[in-house]
């Protein structure tokens, strides 16, 4: 998916369900960083594509918290 689509998709969203993004991306970096850790993970650029969605998602996040105040 594409940096522009998943904002879009994350900017319809509400503060709950960001958060279950975020946390769902979180333990998708761990099981990709235990993967690595175990020469069994093939695409290791999986890994900065990740980091960077929950960077997104938390930016989101502060946004509309911002907002709401």
């Amino acid at each position: 998916m594409k940096s522009k689509d998943f904002m879009d998709s994350l900017s319809g969203m509400s503060l709950a369900e960001l958060n279950d993004e975020l946390v769902a991306a979180k333990k998708e970096l761990f099981n990709l960083r235990f993967q690595n850790a175990t020469n069994q993970l093939d695409n290791t650029s999986r890994i900065k594509e990740v980091r960077r969605n929950i960077a997104r998602i938390q930016t989101v996040m502060s946004q509309e918290q911002r907002a709401a105040n």
